[in-house]
């Protein structure tokens, strides 16, 4: 089977997140980039605040479930899929929305389309093309018009588990390496104390 090839836009809508200034005791939870690792993850030690009131600006841009997030500005660029066990959420202005559009969500997951922007060519492709000023920012056009492979909705999901095993596969060599590591200075700090 031939795997088909498209644009970002033709398949998604994508606007940009807010800003608004974080109140002490809102009701919508205000994500930001630094919430997120490099892989698109809510970091462990991240507490998502509900820093937000839920009026008529901030209700026409909370998140639905499976919308994509993207960091266009800065350094560090990824995509994240909001998931919407999170809470009711809205993005803040350094991010970008990828909503699928409701015809191509049954040849498209949302999970593949973030793999895909995370995936490393990718993200080079996008930072050789960002505008750069007092920080480097994608634009909406070049992330609008980036390709993408579309393979079968199979095949997406075989990649996306594959993409999982591997994560998992490399947390599990940090653990094991930071173990060792600690093991090798233990046994060093024993040797220079023995007479």
């Amino acid at each position: 089977m031939k795997v088909k090839v498209g644009r970002i836009l033709d398949i998604a809508e994508i606007h940009s997140g807010i800003f608004r200034k974080p109140v002490p005791a809102g009701t919508v939870i205000y994500l930001q980039a630094n919430h997120f690792d490099d892989c698109g993850h809510v970091k462990p030690s991240t507490v998502l605040a509900q820093e937000l009131e839920r009026d008529d600006s901030v209700e026409k841009h909370i998140l639905k479930d499976q919308d994509i997030l993207f960091a266009a500005k800065g350094y560090r660029n990824f995509a994240a899929t909001y998931s919407e066990h999170i809470g009711p959420a809205v993005a803040s202005s350094s991010l970008f929305v990828i909503r699928l559009k409701n015809s191509k969500k049954d040849i498209v997951l949302a999970e593949y389309l973030a793999w895909y922007l995370n995936y490393p060519n990718t993200l080079y492709y996008l930072q050789a093309n960002a505008k750069v000023g007092t920080i480097p920012s994608v634009s909406k056009v070049d992330l609008s018009n980036l390709q993408i492979p579309i393979p079968a909705i199979e095949r997406q999901k075989k990649i996306l588990v594959i993409a999982q095993l591997a994560e998992k596969e490399k947390s599990l060599y940090n653990q094991i390496a930071e173990r060792k590591h600690f093991l090798y200075n233990a046994l060093m700090y024993e040797w220079a104390h023995e007479e």
